[in-house]
């Protein structure tokens, strides 16, 4: 069975980047055995970061929680697996390119016991979408296409818009990754019922499911699931292999024909985008009481010995992992966490698997592209810029640091495809300078926050002693005058009493 294909809207630029995807589509999803030791950060998600609340030395149990959702965007984190807290502690973690940050480290006993069943919940269509989205975040659901946006937030955000169409992206648009394409060809059933939750949530009737072109099997399996549920409400689209059409905004576009304002969301134009792995989650948790402690994770690159796609626990160290798929290769000589064109290098392999981890791609060294030399103005990058910014504009405000211009020609829309430095003819790292010019910009934008506060805090402070020193002279000129109708003695008490005043305060 095959799904029809769709009018869809024009993506500008992209590229057509090569594949390299069917190293790790050649057999099916295979489980990684539980590790000795799991590491796992109480930041795997955008916003406040959770609060532990084990202690050293605690037995837990899978799925029980570790660290709970603090602040008003958060989300909670569980235990993937039966054992020993052994610390709270900074560990190297691949989101924040190998530096610390606080994690829970459990020991495993080997045992993989889980916490007791849950209690029979309601069917979801009959809970209210109030009550829903409240048993969502309970699950420690974040958006697992890479950027981590607490589900439950994003849904209640939503649900203050119109929002009439929910598109779910299965696009994976970025080379070497294909955990999104396998788990569409493994687990369609579940991809769809969590579509199903996430319309009854959000109490719309339109659904998407966004596929591109070069996967049929994935697309096939989606279909054949769609007609064994026979809902017409969700109707799958097929979109072209063009990097990076599976960005939120470039997929609105590419399947409503919709234009994401510059500084908006997808939801200021009726839309709200979520992975499929993200909606397999949601079912996970919603049906079956399974919270998000695994993911599926594509392990590729020339660097390790037999690339797949496997099912790992949140917290397993990359080391493990790759001891599992064969190893590292002779040619292995970096690691990078995500994609080549947005991954994250690392130095070391004990980061831990997240919620975000995608891909562990291991590549040979990156043949040198050149010594940088001076723009030529050529306009190639304004070619290929999916969000039709001018990059040699920006990178010329850039090294003169010019908030003011770079803001003017929408910096702060630059979604870091890095399209621009593939066709640089210069081998300028724009997107490393488009990186570190929007770091500037928030900088200076905290100063200037820090700065409004101040002035308030002095402000008040000012109107604070304006009022207590009328507030002086209206009671020393309420004594005067019960003084003078009192009589010499008592003015003379209060001269004195105002003399002793002035020298408290000097």
């Amino acid at each position: 069975m095959s799904a029809p294909t769709y009018d869809l809207g024009k993506l500008h630029g992209g590229l057509r980047l090569p594949g390299h995807k069917s190293e790790s589509t050649a057999q099916a999803i295979q489980d990684v055995p539980i590790p000795s030791q799991l590491v796992l950060p109480i930041t795997q998600h955008v916003g406040d970061a959770a609060q532990p609340v084990v202690a050293i030395g605690e037995r837990v149990l899978k799925g029980q929680l570790l660290a709970a959702a603090e602040g008003s965007l958060s989300a909670p984190v569980h235990a993937s697996s039966s054992g020993t807290v052994l610390a709270i502690e900074p560990w190297p973690v691949g989101r924040r390119n190998g530096e610390p940050a606080p994690c829970v480290v459990i020991e495993c006993d080997g045992k993989d016991e889980a916490m007791p069943a849950p209690e029979a919940r309601p069917d979801y269509k009959n809970l209210s979408p109030e009550d829903l989205l409240a048993e969502i975040l309970q699950g420690g659901i974040v958006g697992l296409g890479g950027a981590v946006f607490p589900t439950a937030q994003k849904l209640m955000q939503a649900r203050t818009c119109e929002i009439d169409h929910l598109l779910l992206n299965g696009v994976e648009c970025e080379s070497y990754i294909s955990c999104d394409d396998m788990l569409m060809r493994e687990r369609a059933v579940e991809i769809i019922s969590g579509a199903k939750i996430l319309m009854h949530a959000l109490q719309i009737n339109v659904c998407f499911i966004a596929v591109e072109s070069d996967k049929p099997e994935a697309i096939r399996q989606i279909a054949e699931a769609l007609a064994q549920t026979n809902d017409a409400r969700i109707v799958i689209k097929q979109v072209p292999t063009i990097y990076p059409s599976g960005g939120e905004d470039q997929l609105v576009q590419l399947v409503t024909n919709r234009e994401v304002p510059s500084g908006g969301l997808p939801s200021d134009v009726g839309c709200l985008v979520q992975n499929v792995g993200t909606a397999a989650a949601i079912h996970d948790w919603i049906v079956c009481g399974q919270p998000l402690i695994s993911r599926v994770t594509t392990v590729t690159g020339d660097g390790v010995n037999k690339p797949m796609n496997v099912r790992a626990r949140i917290g397993t160290t990359i080391e493990h992992i790759i001891k599992f798929t064969g190893g590292y290769s002779d040619r292995a000589r970096q690691l990078i966490i995500g994609g080549p064109m947005t991954g994250n290098s690392v130095t070391t392999d004990r980061v831990p698997l997240v919620k975000a981890t995608n891909c562990i791609l291991v590549s040979s060294e990156t043949p040198s592209t050149g010594p940088e030399l001076p723009c030529i103005r050529c306009g190639e990058c304004a070619v290929v810029c999916p969000v039709q910014l001018l990059p040699q504009q920006l990178f010329w405000y850039a090294c003169a640091d010019d908030e003011v211009k770079l803001r003017e020609f929408g910096l702060t829309d630059c979604i870091e495809c890095g399209c621009c430095d593939v066709v640089c003819p210069s081998h300028i790292p724009l997107t490393a300078d488009f990186r570190v010019a929007k770091g500037r910009i928030r900088e200076l934008a905290d100063e200037k926050a820090r700065a409004a506060r101040a002035r308030l805090r002095f402000e008040a402070r000012n109107d604070r002693l304006r009022r207590e020193r009328v507030e002086r002279e209206t009671q020393l000129a309420n004594q005067k005058a019960s003084a003078k109708r009192a009589g010499p003695a008592a003015i003379a008490e209060i001269l004195k009493r105002r003399k002793q005043d002035k020298g408290d305060e000097e």
